[in-house]
């Protein structure tokens, strides 16, 4: 299994602790490890949360833009 590198990492999403968990996870089933930034205040008190960040390696940038773009598409067409 390849380790990686999170000293180098990117955001990929920011956006309500519910979607972020919802895009979270679409990566991660993907073979994407992710790491969420400033979640928190999403699990003391989640009615009054800020927005929160998905970060994923470098490495995996690409694929997991691709990812979110394929899943925003997927949100436009309904």
């Amino acid at each position: 299994m390849k380790s990686t590198d999170y000293s180098r990492t990117v955001e990929v999403f920011k956006g309500s602790p519910w979607e972020a968990e919802l895009v979270k996870g679409l990566l991660e089933n993907n073979g994407i490890a992710t790491i969420i930034k400033d979640g928190l205040m999403s699990t003391i008190a989640p009615y009054i949360a800020p927005d929160v960040t998905i970060l994923v390696s470098e490495e995996t940038y690409e694929d997991a833009m691709e990812i979110i773009r394929e899943r925003d598409k997927g949100k436009d067409e309904e």
